[in-house]
């Protein structure tokens, strides 16, 4: 696995990081997984040298950061950098932005120094540990809204945090350009978390040049696109949960990205891989400060999706695969 420094921390970390909403389980994911095979998922990941490990208390109420604790009591917490996340909370006395509503419970948007203190603090409880490696904002708080808070304030609390040990470094999900800018002014934002793949590059014109001027790394959640550019999803496939309302899960997008995927096994043949490889190694080709983020929830996922940092695509391979995706998204 390649390795790569984590924004300006020093941090060593594989270009690939493990995601773990989907094993966090729960509705958005039509239900929880075998808890001990999620559990091997993630013990076993840094053998397979991804020691990178995302999550957040948004995912499933918590469940996520206990399955991740849980899995910790069985590793040694120092192969592993963590991030997780604040901002999303189910906390109806501290309130905020209405976000999701999940399984009959509402979800806020909150990104205000008392809920921080007291997310971070649940966090840590949930993952048996004593410090997180990233924290990250998970969404911005809404401008106007009378829960809105400053990035400034945002700030002024992780970098206490820091300050205290309990976070080592500080990312932002979800950001514009503007957001990431105001991020820069006040301290130190070490990674950005931002949807893309091959199919969704609406961060190339902005953000990734940003990023990539400042020494912050871009980490790629969704680089797969919840499935779809696994290639293995047949024809009549019905999304489920998440995927329900997505663009590219739209019964004509669908089969249009399939049409495109069947155009590149020659691809498949060149580099002896599959189609979620090639999806994976066009994200890593965009740059080295990029990082993929990879959902998996078996080992043998961790496997095959370790295969992709291993690619060299040839950059006329490369530019034929973006001029493909264009040509079906104008």
């Amino acid at each position: 696995m390649k390795t790569m420094k984590l924004g300006k921390t020093g941090m060593d970390v594989s270009r690939m990081g493990l995601g773990t909403w989907s094993i966090g389980g729960g509705s958005a994911w039509g239900g929880d997984h075998d808890l001990q095979t999620v559990v091997d998922t993630i013990v076993e990941a840094p053998k397979l040298g991804v020691n990178l490990i995302d999550t957040a208390p948004g995912y499933n109420f918590g469940n996520s950061e206990k399955i991740l604790g849980m899995a910790l009591q069985k590793m040694n917490r120092e192969d592993v950098k963590i991030i997780t996340k604040c901002g999303v909370t189910w906390d109806q006395e501290m309130k905020g932005d209405l976000f999701n509503k999940v399984n009959g419970i509402q979800l806020y948007k909150n990104l205000n120094s008392d809920s921080i203190k007291r997310e971070i603090e649940e966090s840590l409880k949930r993952m048996g540990t004593d410090y997180v490696d990233v924290y990250m904002t998970h969404w911005q708080s809404i401008e106007g809204s009378e829960y809105y808070v400053p990035i400034q304030k945002t700030m002024e609390v992780l970098n206490d945090l820091k300050a205290q040990g309990k976070i080592k470094a500080i990312g932002a999900a979800n950001v514009d350009i503007k957001q990431i800018q105001e991020y820069l002014k006040h301290g130190e934002l070490d990674i950005v978390q931002a949807k893309y793949s091959i199919l969704d590059r609406g961060i190339e014109d902005e953000i990734i040049p940003c990023c990539r001027e400042n020494g912050v790394t871009i980490q790629a959640y969704s680089p797969l696109e919840m499935g779809l550019l696994s290639g293995t999803m047949p024809r009549d496939y019905k999304p489920v949960g998440a995927q329900i309302p997505k663009k590219w899960f739209q019964p004509d997008n669908m089969q249009k990205a399939m049409d495109v995927m069947d155009q590149w096994k020659p691809l498949c043949e060149k580099y002896n891989c599959t189609i979620a490889n090639l999806a994976l190694a066009w994200i890593l080709a965009q740059g080295e400060f990029i990082n993929l983020l990879s959902g998996s929830t078996t080992v043998d996922q961790i496997k095959e999706n370790v295969k992709s940092t291993e690619l060299e695509l040839d950059p006329a391979d490369v530019a034929m695969m973006r001029d493909m995706v264009e040509e079906i998204d104008k």
